[in-house]
């Protein structure tokens, strides 16, 4: 049995998310395995940037064709590849009833008071945006529609909008079930009809959801069945039904956890994590559930995520190092803050301000200011 340190896994986890820009082709980036998560503009594109050797603009991504943005892990946008987004879609069919509502997260009790099961609710939603969706149309309206015609357990009274809603975590699960994509680039919000309109698909697939937990312990692993059920939003015990085959145990620091059989010696013999790069918030390498081994530091744990509002971070020579922000001073500056959690050599701070830089120009800014606190 392997027995590896946290150094030793993050210089592992480093590589396997191609931070060291050894693809030059965003297509062969296995972040797109899970998919790379978009919760704000232009955090997809600074994803890419830090691991891109060319360079790399938000029209990087919006508009190849051979991505489609849509809601799928946990009700999240994420950019997937699109000739495999129906395999997405099916691994995203819940395995029963209580994977149903588990996914609901913060909205399971608004469910539980319809009236009606989690997978009824579920589907009664996407058979709603399939019919409402049939072209590009903003969220709000298609909200506003969908509303109409579901149960009115499924919906609740919005006081800043001064309406009726369908439950907005209801509605996200649902999209890729009804056929439905998000614009990528568009604001606010933008649905439209995926490309083919696959048939919805309402029987579980344990295959495909065996890979999303499969392609997570690639991308985040060695790690445990607790942490996979987090990426995915589930159970602990629905994990364990569709645990993959073909996993090897791992001792982390003496703490147990498993990794693809495929990716031990990869992990045995890491290339060396010395690069320097700015991550944006929800970037991959954040995205690992085990949070006090990315960073140890319960203090600085609560400065990289947040309640709200995370700040992207520095990584440098295989650590979390620091965090950052920037303000765009019109459309011609924008304004970096890089907060260090201990004193950094000059070559780093050279190297985060060159990566500062490389951002900026991802997010259309000719100039640039750094400042470090």
């Amino acid at each position: 049995m392997p027995e590896v340190g946290r150094e030793q896994v993050l210089a592992h986890r480093i590589a396997a998310q191609g931070l060291h820009r050894d693809r030059p082709d965003p297509a062969g980036l296995a972040v797109f395995d899970l998919g790379l998560q978009s919760t704000q503009r232009d955090t997809a594109a600074i994803s890419l940037a830090a691991r891109l050797p060319g360079p790399v603009t938000e029209e990087s991504i919006v508009e190849d064709s051979r991505f489609v943005l849509a809601w799928t892990h946990r009700g999240a946008p994420h950019f997937h590849r699109a000739d495999g987004i129906g395999r997405v879609a099916a691994a995203l069919v819940p395995l029963g009833e209580d994977d149903a509502m588990a996914r609901m997260q913060w909205q399971r009790k608004q469910v539980e008071a319809a009236g009606m099961g989690a997978l009824d609710g579920l589907f009664t939603a996407a058979k709603a945006l399939r019919k409402v969706v049939t072209g590009v149309m903003s969220k709000g309206a298609a909200s506003e529609a969908i509303t109409k015609i579901i149960p009115d357990g499924l919906s609740y009274w919005c006081r800043v909008c001064g309406a009726t809603h369908v439950l907005e975590q209801l509605m996200r699960l649902a999209a890729i079930h009804g056929g439905v994509r998000l614009e990528a680039g568009a604001q606010p919000a933008t649905l439209a009809p995926l490309d083919g309109r696959p048939r919805m698909r309402t029987t579980p697939d344990p295959a495909a959801a065996a890979s999303v937990v499969r392609d997570y312990l690639h991308l985040h692993g060695p790690a445990t069945a607790k942490e996979a059920a987090g990426f995915v939003g589930t159970t602990v015990s629905v994990v364990k039904r569709i645990w993959p085959d073909e996993l090897t145990e791992v001792r982390v620091d003496g703490r147990k956890a498993f990794l693809p059989v495929r990716d031990v010696a990869a992990l045995e013999n890491p290339p060396e994590p010395d690069v320097v790069r700015l991550l944006p918030p929800w970037d991959p390498f954040l995205q690992s559930r085990d949070r006090s081994l990315l960073v140890p530091d319960r203090a600085r744990q609560k400065e990289v995520w947040r309640i709200l509002g995370n700040p992207g971070v520095l990584l440098a020579d295989g650590e979390v190092a620091g965090v950052w922000r920037s303000k765009g001073s019109g459309r011609k500056r924008l304004d970096f803050t890089i907060t260090a959690f201990d004193p950094l050599p000059p070559a780093v701070r050279k190297a985060a301000e060159d990566e500062a830089e490389r951002v900026a120009k991802t997010r259309g800014f000719a100039d640039l200011r750094v400042s470090w606190d």
